[in-house]
């Protein structure tokens, strides 16, 4: 049975939120109308979603294209010594086949657009073989693995403790440490340049694994915190209770590890005996590979791990329901967005410069978030909603803050919090009565 709309007015503003005492950064929230701002951003997604169309598909071929064309630049140079056109190319190739293309596909967003439903559905893309892995989407984690770990737990979760993408929360130790701080900057330093494969890949796994015990019913044991991230480190010191370090090198990262970085770049060993350099062009080949995969994990990072983190985010106490009253708020006060507007800045960014839109409807294309972003602005700024946009490497600075306790994020107030969730069941219950 489908949810039911959650359109209808069902409460003022209690007695105890005018009572409340608000911090100078809340004090937006004693002329806020919560239900007003729901009914808005509600109506804006189903509107832009009922014009997605052909020119969306369209724009999809054509990011695709400028995808496939870094990749192109990337694998017929690499063999050339080592260079930064080489690198350069293959970098946002692995960036932009993850950000772009993997990313609204797995979400949904050509689902009901695009005529080849074979494919560019989140049912099918990069789902079922290994074979739909590596020609679909080809990097570090699995397919299956990041769609319950970003598209369920992160998305339906945002800012509170179950959230696995939870900056503040994933680096509490780095945050305690007694470490001088340009320690700290140096942990930070070598996670930027292997997150992907030290830590995103293993996480998610331990989603997928999480998602199947509760779905089969095997309790989860008591010693284990379910929201703890996973490391590699963690799998060789057999300190994860959920999968062995074996398994995950078999299963997860060994087949992309082998794959992408010694099986790919053969066709130079042809290319270099009939050249008469022997093996040379091979290894300049995966050398290049090797540097592309450093520089892609830098720019992930600061595109997709700044996404949520900062002193002016917030964080949540308890679960909302999905696309609740609360569940819009949530998506502007714990997002942020960058500079944006063209395709190129865009493809720069990985189209995660739209993080509040894409939060908001998750299920819309590329297309729609670039018509999205001035409209949820302008419904911010009539609300008094604070509506972040700030340059990407200001937001690196504000999320390495966090990262090594410099600054903590912001905690919603508690009692607005508990009032608005109950609106949403309030709305939800009534809904469904008159059904």
């Amino acid at each position: 049975m489908c949810a039911p709309e959650l359109t209808s007015k069902v409460s003022s503003k209690s007695a105890l939120l005018k009572e409340t005492k608000l911090s100078k950064e809340d004090e937006w929230l004693a002329k806020f109308d919560f239900e007003a701002f729901s009914e808005e951003v509600r109506a804006l997604g189903k509107k832009l979603e009922a014009e997605q169309g052909p020119a969306d598909v369209a724009h999809l071929n054509k990011m695709i294209m400028w995808s496939n064309t870094c990749a192109a630049v990337g694998l017929l140079t690499m063999g050339f010594g080592v260079n930064p056109i080489s690198i350069i190319g293959l970098s946002l190739y692995t960036f932009s086949r993850w950000t772009m293309i993997a990313h609204h596909t797995c979400h949904g967003g050509y689902e009901k657009c695009h005529p080849n439903k074979s494919r560019w559905s989140r049912f099918k893309f990069g789902l079922g073989t290994f074979w739909r892995r590596f020609n679909d989407w080809f990097d570090w984690m699995m397919p299956e693995a990041w769609n319950v770990e970003h598209n369920n737990r992160h998305h339906y979760n945002l800012s509170e403790i179950t959230d696995p993408d939870l900056v503040e929360q994933n680096l509490a130790d780095v945050r305690a440490s007694n470490a001088p701080m340009f320690v700290k900057y140096l942990r930070v330093a070598g996670a930027m340049l292997t997150w992907k494969w030290f830590y995103y890949a293993p996480n998610t796994y331990k989603e997928l694994k999480l998602a199947k015990m509760r779905r089969n019913g095997t309790p989860i044991p008591a010693d284990v915190k379910p929201e703890d991230a996973v490391t590699v480190q963690m799998c060789m010191f057999g300190q994860n209770s959920f999968y062995s370090f074996s398994e995950l090198m078999m299963v997860v990262l060994g087949p992309y590890f082998l794959i992408h970085f010694f099986l790919v770049p053969l066709p130079w060993l042809a290319v270099g005996d009939y050249m008469g350099v022997g093996n040379t062009m091979y290894w300049n080949a995966v050398k290049n590979l090797f540097l592309a995969e450093l520089l892609t994990n830098v720019h992930g990072f600061i595109a997709v791990v700044t996404n949520h983190a900062g002193d002016d985010m917030y964080r949540f106490r308890r679960a909302c329901r999905p696309f609740s009253g609360s569940f819009y708020l949530r998506q502007v006060l714990a997002s942020v967005d960058y500079h944006m507007g063209t395709d190129l800045v865009d493809f720069m960014h990985g189209w995660l410069n739209y993080q509040i839109e894409h939060h908001m409807w998750p299920q819309l294309s590329m297309l729609s978030y670039q018509k999205s972003a001035p409209l949820m602005e302008e419904i911010c700024r009539r609300h008094g909603v604070p509506y972040i946009k700030q340059n990407v490497f200001w937001r690196l600075k504000k999320t390495v803050d966090i990262m090594v306790g410099k600054t903590s994020m912001r905690w919603f107030p508690e009692s607005f919090e508990n009032e608005y969730l109950r609106i949403d069941a309030a709305a939800e219950a009534k809904a469904l009565k008159s059904q």
